[in-house]
């Protein structure tokens, strides 16, 4: 009896003469074309309906730059055309792919995405300036809490657990290391406490999602508004009156390393940073090496996926969910301290205004993959770096509209270009042993 697999549209038939005939069903993704589609007609409308004269210039270098690489300024409306034509080009590319039940590469959707930023602040800053290092020195610093707190997310869900609690880890991770660093005078200290608030806070989650069967997304939403109005029943009653004593803590300064800072373009954005971002630098691959390539990283992936299976081995199920969802908010917690020892210099009440459900998107639009999470967290920072540059070039986008360009983009990156993604197995669903 022999096998074979055809790729005709059908199901499993037995003929006449015995062979068993395994028919697939190919699918065309359409998904990602009609996206690059939609985009490209806006960007077609800002090049032709609503086109602008004049000439954008972008600025390469800035006073800290050791090499001045001066202005490049591009006619507007010539650019405009040029752009909407590649990303034309890069739809019907993606279009013929679907048509032959074949996905485009990741690299269309990384090109198109430039090419189509690159139209749009061109269209911007029409008889303007763009600050080329500035504005992706802000992206990175915007960028960071969100890493931190999706990296969290990634290891929350992939242990099995759904962290709807990243607000409240930011939150009171962010006031703990405000109050810690004024007390003890030490970032180092402040930062520390950080991680211990963030940890405290994803036990309590822990808890009462895996010992007591709670479920997990409502122990989140009621963390984050629980911290939310402790917090700010804390700065007002605690900080406010004491501010020099308790909300005055040493910021991180930044430190370059030489030779690479002086890398142009790159190098002030990158290298000339705080030990926050470096240590970002550092936990992001560590974490994406560690999930698929250690024995920790196996067993987290297998309580994630299938609990039961992972038991009958050996594996401590609900511990290692424990250890690792307190593992996830101490990472979270150091995106919290970056709003106080990294960026502000001291708490506000609600100072993380929602960025702990941007990186839970961030997670999902990363397909739950550290590395993917992360650069859906910088696609978020770039975006809200973005609306503060095109406030100040005095773009004809209305002000409301600028005001929800990081969220819509966020809305966009998930529903239009994240594809099918699937979720871990087991991520949400309490383990009973028996």
């Amino acid at each position: 009896m022999s096998t074979k697999h055809t790729s005709k549209s059908g199901t499993l038939g037995l003929p006449d003469d015995g062979t068993i005939r395994l028919e697939t069903v190919r699918v065309r993704h359409w998904k990602l074309p009609i996206s690059l589609a939609i985009f490209t007609v806006l960007i077609g409308l800002l090049a032709f309906p609503f086109s602008r004269r004049g000439t954008s210039t972008f600025r390469l270098s800035d006073r800290t730059s050791s090499v001045d690489l001066g202005d490049i300024g591009v006619p507007t409306a010539s650019t405009l055309i040029v752009c909407t034509v590649m990303m034309l080009l890069l739809t019907a590319y993606a279009t013929w792919m679907a048509s032959r039940y074949a996905r485009a590469g990741m690299w269309v959707t990384i090109l198109f995405g430039l090419i189509g930023v690159f139209a749009f602040i061109t269209w911007s800053a029409a008889g303007g300036l763009v600050p080329v290092t500035g504005l992706l020195f802000g992206a990175l610093s915007l960028s960071v809490p969100l890493i931190f707190g999706a990296l969290g997310g990634v290891i929350g869900e992939r242990v099995g657990v759904v962290n709807v609690a990243i607000e409240a880890q930011f939150l009171f991770a962010a006031f703990s290391s405000a109050l810690i660093g004024s007390i003890t005078g030490s970032f180092f200290l402040g930062l520390l406490g950080a991680v211990v608030a963030g940890a405290l806070v994803a036990s309590v989650l822990a808890v009462f999602s895996i010992k007591y069967l709670v479920d997990q997304v409502i122990v989140g939403v009621v963390l984050n508004v629980l911290i939310t109005g402790l917090t700010s029943f804390l700065h007002g009653a605690i900080m406010q009156p004491n501010t020099a004593t308790l909300n005055s803590p040493e910021r991180f300064p930044r430190w370059p390393i030489p030779l690479l800072s002086d890398i142009p373009i790159i190098g002030p954005v990158v290298f000339n940073q705080t030990l926050i971002v470096y240590l970002m630098y550092i936990i992001v691959p560590l974490v994406a090496w560690a999930l698929y390539r250690t024995r920790w990283g196996l067993r987290l992936r297998a309580v994630g996926e299938h609990p039961t299976a992972a038991d009958t081995v050996g594996i401590k199920v609900n511990p290692t969910r424990f250890w690792n969802v307190l593992l996830a908010g101490g990472i979270a917690g150091i995106g919290g301290a970056y709003f106080t020892l990294g960026s502000v210099g001291g708490f506000d009440k609600e100072m993380t205004g929602g960025l702990g459900f941007i990186a839970l998107a961030a997670v999902i639009f990363g397909g739950w993959d550290p590395l993917k999470a992360t650069l859906a967290a910088m696609l978020f920072g770039f975006a809200t770096a973005l609306q503060t540059l095109l406030s100040n070039l005095g773009s004809p986008i209305p002000s409301d509209f600028m005001s929800m360009l990081p969220y819509l983009v966020t809305i966009l990156a998930v529903v239009g270009f994240a594809g099918q993604v699937r979720a871990p197995a087991a991520s949400g669903k309490p383990y009973i042993k028996g």
